[in-house]
């Protein structure tokens, strides 16, 4: 069964471009534009299947990807995360919540190698 990876981005063409290359690889992946709404979907196990990867953007409007990734961490805090995010800086706002963070732009190639050693690690 492939792994089901939760996409959150507000840039709905990014979203849609990572969505069709972690699916073309085989992935099972869900969109959501929204974290507030990502969260909400957690909260009452809205979501199809288990979610064994979430990939987040950090700048987006109402809840940043480091506040996302703090509510996750509160009641899913082992899932692996992926931030992906154009501020270099954005790095150290995540030290203490056990995610992997990459630049963009990422490229797809990229993009899966961490994809697939994330899942791969999370499987054990």
């Amino acid at each position: 069964m492939p792994a089901t990876i939760l996409l959150i981005d507000d840039n709905a063409v990014q979203a849609a471009t990572r969505q069709t290359i972690l699916k073309r690889a085989g992935y099972f992946v869900i969109a959501v534009l929204s974290p507030e709404r990502a969260l909400e979907q957690f909260r009452n196990n809205e979501f199809p299947s288990h979610i064994d990867l979430i990939i987040t953007d950090h700048v987006m409007p109402g809840m940043n990807g480091t506040d996302f990734v703090r509510n996750v961490r509160g009641f899913e805090p082992h899932v692996p995360v992926l931030v992906i995010s154009g501020l270099v800086e954005a790095e150290e706002e995540y030290a203490d919540l056990d995610v992997q963070f990459r630049l963009k732009p990422l490229l797809p190639e990229n993009l899966l190698n961490a994809v697939q050693e994330l899942t791969s690690t999370a499987a054990k």
